[in-house]
């Protein structure tokens, strides 16, 4: 018998390609056909885990199914999804390596954010009227249109209006004065109208669907809280309140983590009767949106058009303050 070639030795050995088995899916839960499964993507479960993690009430309220089929899909949830959830230190290293920066366009501003707004966060601009917070809003839409290398971004902003602020002249008057096709600007912005503050729970659900084909890198909701403010009135509704504000904060941060992209959300002030000395000025929304929000800057107007903006809570960065001045071209120092 004569030797076999390597050649011949190879095609006779049998070749095991490895494959991946598919993450499992939400039809992959035990009595979930397409119309539950229909129902759950409509109140934005696309994941697993984040089925998991509700309750079998707050499932059946969210996607309108009965409390035993929720209690059932919960339960298929937390045995197909990996609930293990600890990571080393350094894997968490790895995924901050993704973060990226956003230029304020003033100096000032972005050395007080150390770099300038950061992605995979929730950064929070509260204060008085006529203290800039939408037009920082507006000048981090067109901002987000730069280039990585000019400071953006290069992706595309939804802004959530609760209150009829968004202005398309003033995008235009920013994108110009830096260099950008106001025009180019304005179809890469995408700005929805909340009427009510169900109606702005909602459009996050939306941006959820649609950014499945976009690169979202910037979510604005100006202003965060004048529907729910208007709309729970008094002690007896603070707790309801709370607890959809709550949520609301959580689906925001989910889309930040997921998209890799920035939460800028604005909000109003009170003044806190009780306070004896200092600035009596509060954020409305109390612990709930502080500790939901990563960076929270204080807007207050100071004297020959200036602003001052103090950074008042941050996971890494001291407290500190920055001056700049709105002008027609936008932020400057």
């Amino acid at each position: 018998m004569t030797e076999k070639t390597a050649s011949e030795k190879l095609e006779e050995e049998e070749i095991v390609i490895e494959v991946d088995e598919p993450e499992p899916t939400i039809e992959d839960l035990p009595g979930v056909g397409p119309a539950t499964a229909e129902k759950l993507r409509e109140a934005g479960f696309e994941v697993l885990l984040a089925i998991a993690a509700m309750s079998p009430p707050e499932l059946s309220e969210q996607a309108e199914l009965g409390e035993a089929v929720s209690a059932k899909i919960i339960a298929g949830a937390k045995k197909l999804a990996n609930i293990g959830g600890f990571v080393s230190g350094k894997a968490l290293l790895d995924r901050r390596e993704r973060v990226q920066k956003l230029t304020s366009g003033t100096s000032s501003l972005d050395e007080l954010l150390g770099g300038g707004f950061e992605t995979q966060a929730i950064v929070e601009v509260y204060g008085e009227f006529g203290s800039g917070k939408t037009q920082v809003g507006h000048q981090l839409a067109v901002n987000t249109i730069l280039t990585e290398n000019q400071g953006g971004l290069n992706g595309e902003v939804f802004y959530i209006d609760t209150e009829d602020t968004f202005r398309p002249e003033r995008i235009a008057q920013m994108a110009e004065s830096v260099g950008l096709d106001p025009q180019a600007v304005l179809d890469r912005i995408h700005v929805a109208r909340a009427y009510n503050s169900a109606h702005q729970i909602l459009l996050v659900d939306e941006i959820k669907k649609m950014s499945k084909n976009l690169d979202v890198k910037l979510i604005i909701v100006d202003s965060l809280t004048s529907h729910f403010r208007a709309e729970y009135i008094g002690r007896g509704m603070l707790a309801t309140r709370q607890q959809k504000l709550n949520r609301h904060m959580k689906e925001l941060k989910q889309l930040a983590d997921i998209q890799n992209a920035i939460v800028l959300v604005t909000n109003q002030v009170q003044s806190k009767p009780d306070a004896m000395w200092g600035d009596p000025t509060r954020a409305v929304g109390g612990h709930i949106v502080g500790h939901a929000s990563t960076f929270r800057l204080y807007l207050r107007k100071s004297k020959g058009g200036r602003r001052i903006a103090r950074l008042v809570d941050s996971p890494n960065l001291p407290e500190g303050e920055a001056v700049f001045t709105v002008t027609s071209e936008g932020l400057q120092d």
